[in-house]
Parts: C-alpha cells; structure tokens; sequence
C-alpha cells in the first residue's frame, strides 16, 4: 500500500492518505451510483414517469445521493475523499444508461404490457 503526504495550507502539517483506500472509496461510490440508477430507473418505470419528469426523477434521486454521501463521508476531519466536489460530480452521467434500460423495461412491462 503506498502512501503519500499532503500539506494543509492552514496549518502547514503533513497528512499522509493511501491511494489504495481513495480507489477503493471511489469504486465503492460508483456501486453507489450505478445501484442508484438502476434502482430509481425501476421506480421511475413502474410510477410511469414519461418524458422530462423521468430525467428530472434520476437528477433529484441522485442530487440526494450526493448530498447524503458528502453529509456522511465528507463531514469532519475524515479523508475519505480527496476533495468534496469530485463526489458530486464523478459518476452523473455513468449511470445514464442504466438509468434509461430500466427505465424503459419496466415501463414498457407495467404499462405497456
């Protein structure tokens, strides 16, 4: 496991951080997003959202997630991420398409069918 150091520039101490465990929280933040996808996809599906409400349905879903994430994980002194707005932002658009498959299945299965 490697570690480097990173200078606070308050107070000019040193804090080491492991590249190992910020990968690792970031594949664990894109099972956050893709499970998120998927599951607001069945949601928004089975509800029968159409159209913008559906898109405005995934952007509201994954807004909270972040907010969530960032209340959570970004609060205090931990460094579990190495700054708060890549948690926002990373992973929005990856889960794109696997918001839309099961948007559209289950759509098509609850309400077309």
């Amino acid at each position: 496991m490697r570690t480097k150091l990173r200078t606070v520039e308050k107070t000019g101490e040193l804090i080491g951080y492991s590249e190992l465990a910020i990968r690792n929280n970031h594949s664990v933040l894109e099972f956050y997003r893709t499970s998120l996808a998927a599951l607001s996809g069945v949601a928004a599906g089975t509800i029968g959202l159409t159209s913008w409400k559906g898109f405005l349905f995934y952007f509201i879903c994954a807004f909270f997630l972040s907010l969530y994430i960032v209340v959570k994980h970004c609060s205090g002194n931990k460094l579990t991420f190495l700054n708060k707005s890549s948690v926002i932002t990373s992973g929005l658009t990856s889960g794109w398409i696997t918001y839309i498959l099961f948007w559209t299945f289950l759509y098509g299965m609850v309400h077309v069918y």
